[in-house]
């Protein structure tokens, strides 16, 4: 049997790179698109097709005549990072709102199946009560936070209009394997992981109460492969990938060990915790690891006692 056709917008980025070797190891025929393809070269899965820099998400003709013939597009591609997001605001709309859109028309125009959108609960904002449920209202506190709900409004009614199949992944802090200290997921985690490694403070912005739901890459890939699969999904769903378990910034800090500093609090929402039920339901999707064995592993991996 031939093998079905994935493309992956951000391949070369942490979630990208992630899911790129786990759809290769499944048989898919793999092709990744990134703005910045050099970005992890090495550690791309050979067997992966790595489409030239020239191809952005935003040109929709050269990304649509690399989704020919595709089944499914994981679109993970985004400028993420909220202070980046607040500094230049029309620069990320651009990339994140006007670039999904692009995704989408390139996707139907290319006969694509399903369009897996990676979404996040930054969408949520602050809300008064805990866990999160995608029915609740959203409320960003940030440009990125309201450019990833807009690209999920538009990923909603995609497919009553052009009879194309989306569902959108709204993931809770990921971290795990492969991220970038410098990059915008889990931005706690790269930071502590950095400040560990050169024998620095962990600065804390805030008072460490602030809490957040950690959600490990490899339970993330698994959910975009299910929601790629999964028969109950494809009428653009949102749905919360997190861990349904939130632990304080100061929890996690203590996790790494070392000295701790504390800095001015950012602009940000005070808690976060996935409700999970809707994945459990509709993808059949569950988390498998555990925060401590996650920061365990990552500390083994930086030589970090």
């Amino acid at each position: 049997m031939k093998s079905k056709k994935a493309v992956i917008t951000g391949g070369a980025g942490f979630i990208g790179s992630n899911l790129a070797h786990a759809l290769v190891k499944d048989g898919w025929e793999t092709h990744l698109i990134d703005i910045n393809p050099d970005f992890r070269r090495e550690t791309l899965p050979k067997e992966a097709i790595l489409h030239p820099k020239d191809v952005d998400v935003r040109y929709t003709e050269k990304i649509q005549a690399i989704f020919e013939g595709a089944d499914t597009v994981f679109h993970t591609a985004a400028k993420p990072r909220v202070p980046y997001s607040i500094d230049h605001p029309v620069e990320t709309t651009d990339h994140n709102v006007t670039g999904t859109v692009s995704v989408l028309d390139a996707a139907v125009k290319a006969k694509v199946r399903r369009v897996v959108y990676s979404s996040s609960s930054s969408s949520y904002g602050a809300q008064e009560t805990l866990p999160l449920r995608e029915d609740m209202p959203a409320s960003p506190v940030h440009p990125y936070g309201v450019q990833k709900y807009a690209a999920e409004m538009f990923v909603n009614i995609w497919p009553s209009i052009f009879s194309i199949e989306t569902v959108s992944l709204r993931y809770f802090n990921v971290y795990g394997p492969g991220l970038d200290p410098e990059g915008p997921y889990a931005l706690a985690v790269g930071q502590f992981l950095r400040a560990r490694k050169t024998g620095t403070p962990i600065t804390i912005y805030g008072d460490g109460t602030v809490t957040r739901d950690f959600t490990h890459v490899r339970d993330v890939v698994a959910a975009n492969i299910k929601a790629a699969e999964s028969p109950k999904v494809g009428k653009g769903e949102v749905i919360n990938i997190g861990a349904g378990r939130n632990v304080s910034i100061q929890a996690l800090a203590e996790m790494f060990g070392g000295t701790i500093q504390y800095g001015p609090p950012r602009i940000e929402a005070h808690d976060s915790l996935a409700d999970i039920s809707r994945a459990k339901e509709l993808l059949g999707w569950e988390p498998t690891v555990k925060l401590e064995d996650g920061i365990a592993e990552l500390k083994q991996e930086w030589g970090i006692a």
